[in-house]
């Protein structure tokens, strides 16, 4: 079983998780590829992230 580290909730179920898509449009990486990252549903704390392929039409244009 898991937990938040910074408010201790258990993480048991998918919807104790947020799950935020992070790409070029949100100024925080110019890639063609979908970035997420997993926040607590409770306290919006980041605990994990991943790369989920590249992303229909590029995205990546400088």
């Amino acid at each position: 079983m898991a937990h938040c580290p910074d408010c201790g909730t258990t993480l048991e179920e998918g919807s104790d998780l947020e799950f935020n898509e992070m790409d070029a449009t949100t100024g925080f990486l110019k890639a063609s590829k979908r970035y997420y990252t997993a926040n607590c549903a409770e306290c919006g704390a980041t605990i994990g992230s991943g790369v989920a392929g590249a992303k229909a039409g590029g995205g990546g244009a400088v």
